[in-house]
């Protein structure tokens, strides 16, 4: 028993390490917000780095690529239609209360996720990919989670901490 207890403190202090080597803000892009609201593997883990934060940031693009995924699992039976309006519903609803900061799709953002197409050429970036990682950077977040391997290459390089490493 006594062990055991030592191993929750151990593993709290190792939560608390990662989260304090994780600064902000910090940009959830839409593989990292949907564990947010849907169980996967990875998804406990986050909650719990998250739990508490209130420098989170998301996109519109994040939550447009999110309900792309949740019509996905509706054709394919995985998901109810409730489910799916519940998960976009509380999404938004963070966004509106003040839970997340919304990253703002804007010109400038193009423009940038653009640069980076073109100056990452050994770090082959989607447009998706690179407006995030343009949407994270002009919000001037610290760290990106994400669960694209590719896209969180790309914010290394450019001095974005990310989770998972």
């Amino acid at each position: 028993m006594r062990a055991r207890g030592r191993g929750a403190a151990r593993l709290r202090e190792d939560r608390g390490a990662f989260r304090a080597a994780l600064p902000g803000p910090l940009y959830c892009d839409s593989s990292a917000l949907l564990k947010l609201y849907l169980s996967e593997p990875g998804s406990d883990e986050l909650n719990r780095i998250v739990e508490g934060r209130v420098d989170l940031l998301v996109s519109d693009l994040a939550v447009s690529e999110i309900v792309s995924a949740l019509a996905r699992r509706l054709r394919q039976r995985a998901l109810t239609p409730e489910v799916a309006r519940r998960i976009q519903h509380a999404i938004l609803g963070g966004i509106t209360s003040g839970v997340y900061q919304n990253a703002e799709l804007t010109r400038d953002v193009h423009r940038r996720a653009e640069h980076f197409l073109l100056t990452l050429p050994e770090t082959p970036l989607r447009a998706a990919d690179a407006l995030h990682l343009a949407l994270a950077t002009s919000a001037r977040a610290a760290s990106m989670a994400t669960f694209d391997v590719r896209l969180s290459g790309a914010a290394r390089v450019v001095g974005l901490a990310t989770y998972p490493s």
